[in-house]
């Protein structure tokens, strides 16, 4: 499995960006999948995440009612939809699974575990 993300830019405030993690390999839709972000000099931290059904969705505090976050297995992609960016939204922002096909403890995932992808870079900036 290996998972690819995209959709990165520059961004003034206040504007959206649709990021992508897609899997170039396997179909995604036995493993739940979650979205995190990393500042330079920082701890990677989640943002969210979706069951494998897409049944079940969990944000952090930080981004709810901004984020959200849906899946098409047929397409084996995965979409974080970003609203309403501010400039402490910027960071790496990357996809990743545990194999589990709920979230349960992947907002916790280290990037030493699990399958990650390369990352799509996000600004906001005026």
């Amino acid at each position: 499995l290996q998972l690819a993300e995209s959709g990165g830019g520059l961004v003034e405030p206040g504007g959206s960006l649709r990021l992508s993690c897609a899997s170039t390999g396997w179909s995604l839709d036995a493993y739940a999948i979650g979205w995190f972000r990393q500042v330079p000099g920082k701890e990677r931290e989640a943002v969210s995440c979706i069951s494998n059904s897409g049944d079940n969705l969990w944000f952090a505090d930080s981004v709810k009612g901004r984020f959200t976050i849906s899946r098409d297995n047929a397409k084996k992609t995965v979409w974080l939809q970003v609203n309403s960016l501010k400039p402490e939204d910027t960071a790496v922002y990357y996809c990743a699974t545990d194999y589990r096909d709920h979230c349960g403890i992947l907002p916790t995932l280290l990037p030493k575990f699990g399958v990650w992808g390369q990352g799509t870079q996000v600004t906001v900036s005026a």
